[in-house]
């Protein structure tokens, strides 16, 4: 197969990669350019372990060709906070949503978009938010609830001073 360069916005800094035409975006991520924290989970995109923005946008990376990707911007987890940890990040940690972590660069992601799209969602609409996101530890009590928590206003003011 004939290699193709492509030029990624990762987290900030452009960089280009030699890819086959069936490389999906989940390898290119991981095993060319060392990005570690979207998981090879399914390989189907069911479980959401493999997502990142693209362009602004939550994708199952495993599903994305790394050709379709060409020109696109991504953010992984790696991308937020860079900062220091995001409100959300700190409502993650004060209410414990993670043990194992595996579920949880999908899960930040999924909220971090839902939470710039709408910054005072339902409970309700954090259920849709991250409902393609399968974490088996938590019950998905505690993430809930820490989404829930960083959308109140006095979250959102102590962001604004950062």
């Amino acid at each position: 197969m004939t290699k193709t360069t492509i030029t990624l916005k990762i987290n900030g800094a452009t960089r280009t990669v030699d890819v086959e035409p069936s490389d999906v975006l989940i390898e290119v991520l991981r095993d060319k350019l060392g990005i570690k924290s979207p998981k090879i989970g399914c390989d189907r995109g069911d479980c959401g372990t493999c997502t990142v923005l693209l362009n602004g946008q939550t994708v199952r990376s495993c599903l994305v060709l790394a050709v379709e990707a060409d020109g696109g911007e991504i953010v992984t987890l790696e991308g937020i906070g860079t900062d220091g940890l995001t409100p959300l990040q700190k409502a993650f940690i004060a209410h414990n949503s993670f043990q194992c972590g595996f579920c949880a660069p999908g899960v930040t992601l999924a909220a971090t978009e839902l939470l710039r799209k709408n910054a005072q969602p339902t409970r309700d609409e954090i259920k849709e938010a991250i409902a393609g996101n399968l974490c088996r530890c938590t019950g998905y009590t505690p993430i809930i609830d820490a989404i829930e928590d960083a959308a109140k206003p006095a979250n959102k003011k102590t962001k604004a001073k950062k």
